[in-house]
């Protein structure tokens, strides 16, 4: 993932239970009474900062009517409410919102999704993007045969994962929708053009889907992250450019990365429920949410965004969606007892906290029902950045790495994952990550969909997992050959830590 932060390549920490925003002297805006139903008080304060919150409420649609009432009365503003799963965005300036709030009848949780905005830093890790040169996309040209596209020569992650086979038999039906929950898509892009559905993409950023003046498109200044996952997932095949792993089916753009490179709660609630209620068999998540790495549920403003994207997340499912999410690039074992997060909140101050992943989630990969994908090199082997963690990797597939530690084999010369972008025009480059792990994923998801119209989410993952290539733990893991042992893989050939239940297979998703 590059970033835009996307997926990861911060450090991991949380130290359990701690309530940073008040700690810290963040607490988010907002007034209620502490009394069982409506009873706020007459008066609150609006002299805070301007924060967005999301409140979750039990008790169906008179609840959430109720609460919304109780909104206005602690000097909140409904900016939206997704009434079917209980869950209303609101902004308010009042310090002490979400205290208040919280004390109200039918309310579940509530937390500031932010702390303070400021430019986020960015990712630059090995997935920093390196463009692809006028000379190696001619000398690729030359090697493509009459089935390839003219740069799919250095695409060695589709046969890693058996797509140039798979291809041989099918290319995905275009009746399948992938939404690429991301910093935006680029539809005039030659090898996403024909794939696009622009009936199920919005511009999320708000929290309120907007689809005028296409939206979902990045501005020339923002990232590239969603252009790139998204020729991973469907580039056409057309004689142009690359090709994707399931290159007949659609996607389509839900931005929900703001213009610094943010994924909050609000954005990414509004992109799974458009998502879900707009046709999409599949979303893929290339992104940790902000600002918290992980996010503790016994600080109240955590818990409540790990409620509302389990809400989202569940709801999605139901209507039968795949949700898809990279594993991270922190090289953490997420089964750890305790790491050190010295990145959060990363919109603000971060504070050096000593947390579990298993009480602190990374969301939305660590979700119930979320399919979570560590990365792999040209070599087969975890990624040398890739999260990992037995029972939590759900699956495994090519998200690049140093071409030094893993090279492919000719004609392909980058050990990174080759896909779209519009830098500079109509044009690809490299990148590195899970953030490119997670699409390659969506993509054979999206074949098994194709293959299988009717088959519940539940029956799709479960076709995922069967058909996946057994891959046994590395051990020892010494990815640099210095002699150290880099990470420790725990778990048998058919379910470990580093590859879950194996590589990825496109080939078994067509003919299966």
């Amino acid at each position: 993932m590059a970033h835009l932060r996307p997926r990861r390549t911060r450090a991991i920490a949380l130290p359990a239970g701690l309530a940073l925003t008040a700690s810290l002297g963040f607490l988010p805006a907002g007034a209620a009474t502490a009394a069982p139903a409506d009873d706020t008080p007459a008066a609150v304060s609006t002299n805070g900062p301007k924060l967005s919150y999301v409140v979750n409420v039990d008790g169906g649609r008179s609840a959430v009517a109720r609460v919304k009432r109780a909104v206005a009365k602690a000097g909140g503003t409904v900016v939206i409410a997704y009434d079917r799963i209980g869950v209303v965005v609101v902004h308010s300036q009042n310090p002490d919102f979400a205290r208040q709030i919280r004390t109200v009848k039918g309310v579940a949780s509530a937390g500031a999704t932010r702390t303070n905005p400021l430019v986020p830093q960015r990712d630059n890790a090995i997935e920093a993007e390196q463009p692809l040169t006028a000379a190696q996309a001619k000398a690729a040209a030359a090697r493509a045969t009459d089935e390839q596209d003219p740069l799919e020569p250095l695409q060695w992650d589709l046969p890693a994962i058996k797509a140039d086979k798979a291809h041989q038999r099918s290319l995905g039906s275009s009746k399948v929708t992938v939404a690429v929950l991301d910093s935006g898509v680029d539809d005039t892009h030659p090898d996403i053009a024909p794939n696009f559905d622009r009936r199920a993409s919005a511009n999320c950023v708000s929290g309120v889907p907007v689809t005028e003046n296409d939206a979902w498109r990045p501005a020339a200044d923002e990232s590239d992250h969603g252009m790139h996952v998204a020729g991973t997932i469907a580039a056409a095949k057309n004689g142009f450019g690359v090709t994707g792993v399931a290159p007949g089916v659609k996607v389509s753009s839900l931005k929900v990365a703001n213009p610094d490179g943010f994924f909050y709660t609000e954005a990414v609630l509004c992109g799974f429920m458009w998502a879900a209620d707009h046709g999409a068999d599949v979303t893929n998540n290339s992104y940790y949410v902000d600002p918290w790495l992980y996010n503790c549920k016994n600080d109240e403003d955590q818990k409540a965004l790990v409620e509302t994207l389990a809400r989202a997340t569940r709801y999605a499912e139901r209507k039968g969606v795949v949700n898809v999410a990279s594993a991270g690039n922190s090289r953490t074992d997420l089964t750890s007892d305790a790491v050190t997060d010295t990145t959060s909140p990363n919109d603000t101050t971060p504070v050096s906290r000593v947390v579990s992943p298993r009480e602190c989630p990374d969301i939305p990969a660590m979700l119930p029902g979320v399919v979570t994908v560590s990365a792999t090199g040209a070599k087969g082997l975890k990624s040398s950045y890739s999260n990992y963690g037995l029972g939590i990797v759900d699956i495994a597939a090519p998200g690049g790495d140093s071409t030094a530690l893993q090279p492919p084999e000719a004609p392909a010369t980058s050990g990174l994952i080759l896909s779209t972008t519009f830098r500079g025009g109509h044009t690809w480059n490299y990148k590195a990550g899970t953030s490119m792990a997670s699409p390659h994923v969506a993509g054979v998801v999206a074949l098994i969909k194709s293959k299988h119209p009717r088959l519940s989410a539940a029956g799709v993952k479960a076709l995922l997992y069967a058909q996946a290539d057994d891959r046994p733990c590395t051990n020892p893991y010494d990815i640099n050959g210095d002699g150290t042992v880099d990470a420790v893989c725990e778990g048998g050939k058919s379910k470990n830590g580093f590859y879950g239940a194996g590589m990825a297979d496109a080939l078994d998703a067509v003919r299966w």
